[in-house]
């Protein structure tokens, strides 16, 4: 089976995916920022898939060096790597954008553009040495071009994405290598909910009413995508969840589907 590593994998969509894959006989090696959440999280899904199968290993995607030593780790470990998922990234909470400090700014460029820059640099290189494998980035909100007031520097680092995803594809064809992209669509996890931390309660109100309607829990999400990344050999391919079809008919019936993921 398949040889994955994943950085930013030790909770939300990149830990869902992590377990998915270990429950589908791929070996994984996840990362983040802080080892001790890293060792955490490895020793939990060790627990659950076997720890032959798990490797954790700090890295900052924004350090070139750490990226380049997460690959080589795990090729080390499991002698290959297959897919590659750039799935780090951190956002803030709705904010003028004038009123960010430049530090915060600079950190979420950092980790999620440069951070995936590097991570598919790394893995291109690999890649083709090693004569095959697949790069995906993890799209989000801002990567169609839809902008939401307050999230300004996530939305334009998510559609930087895109354009980097749609130029890498066309850099690799010819090669044995594909690069594509995973838009999760709306999930419930941390990185979504505190964007509305400190807004008034009636834009928390709203958000949850949206968010009842369109959003998805990890454990519906991740085994879904981490199957169509094993299937997918098309070159250039967005995996989506949350498709134009299924946003229109979850509001033509919602009135009818009583949903609440905050229970």
């Amino acid at each position: 089976m398949k040889v994955v590593t994943l950085t930013g994998g030790t909770r939300g969509i990149g830990y869902g995916l992590a377990d998915s894959f270990l429950a589908l006989g791929c070996s994984v090696t996840i990362s983040g920022r802080n080892q001790s959440n890293v060792d955490d999280a490895a020793a939990t899904l060790a627990a659950k898939h076997g720890a032959d199968r798990v490797l954790g290993r700090a890295c900052d995607v924004a350090q070139a060096d750490q990226v380049q030593a997460l690959w080589d780790a795990a090729k080390e470990r499991f002698g290959r790597v297959d897919i590659w998922i750039n799935n780090a990234g951190i956002a803030l909470p709705q904010s003028k954008f004038w009123a960010l400090p430049p530090d915060q700014i600079k950190a979420i460029v950092d980790t999620n553009t440069l951070g995936a820059m590097y991570g598919a640099r790394v893995a291109l290189q690999g890649m083709l040495e090693q004569g095959f494998g697949a790069v995906y980035n993890m799209e989000g909100l801002g990567s169609d071009g839809r902008r939401v007031q307050g999230l300004t520097p996530y939305g334009t680092t998510k559609y930087a994405l895109a354009y980097l995803t749609d130029a890498l594809a066309e850099e690799a064809k010819g090669t044995p290598v594909i690069v594509g992209a995973i838009r999760p669509g709306m999930v419930m996890t941390e990185l979504i909910t505190a964007q509305y931390e400190d807004r008034p309660p009636e834009e928390w109100a709203e958000a949850k009413r949206i968010f009842n309607i369109l959003a998805d829990r990890v454990e519906t999400v991740t085994p879904w995508l981490a199957q169509k990344v094993l299937d997918n050999r098309k070159n250039g391919a967005r995996i989506s969840w949350l498709t134009p079809g299924k946003v229109i008919g979850r509001f033509l019936t919602a009135k009818f589907r009583r949903r609440d993921l905050f229970e």
